[in-house]
């Protein structure tokens, strides 16, 4: 088994309570009804949100994927800390995944804003080469949702006070 490890930052405007609240601890709620597109639903199949919950992602009609399932490792809301692991689905297979590995962190940035840091880490079956390219498409995707999660907020100020 290999590991190849993505990194991605992004500044944001907003201060890191505020994207922690939306990006981790709404997502399952805000990811369908502001993405309609990419999410059709994320449901808690086992656990409480904390360490050990496991989730179903159900994707839009269209997309490539028909679900994943994403086990939580961490989270800690008061350093604004969050890990999960994809264990299941159709991406794990087509690229010989044994699980992909996400850690996020939400730090105070720069006049009262954030930056949001995620470091993926693909564990792989075998040696199998992962292309710049595909880890440059995964942080796009990244980068979309975390910027459709950060409009949100700023247009629904009054539900992030």
């Amino acid at each position: 088994m290999g590991v190849v490890e993505n990194h991605l930052e992004i500044v944001s405007c907003l201060p890191p309570e505020k994207i922690f609240k939306a990006f981790v601890l709404e997502a399952d709620f805000l990811l369908p009804k502001i993405v309609p597109h990419i999410f059709e639903s994320c449901d808690v199949l086992e656990g409480d949100g904390g360490p050990g919950t496991l989730k179903k992602i159900t994707f839009a009609e269209g997309s490539k994927f028909k679900h994943a399932k994403h086990r939580v490792d961490l989270i800690d809301k008061e350093k604004f800390i969050y890990h999960y692991t994809w264990v299941e689905g159709e991406l794990l297979s087509l690229h010989h995944y044994e699980k992909i590995s996400y850690e996020v962190k939400i730090e105070c940035g720069p006049d009262g804003g954030s930056i949001f840091k995620n470091n993926t880490k693909y564990h792989t079956r075998g040696d199998i080469h992962i292309a710049e390219e595909e880890l440059k498409e995964d942080n796009e995707k990244i980068f979309g949702l975390f910027k459709a999660i950060e409009g949100h907020v700023l247009a629904h100020p009054e539900s992030y006070y």
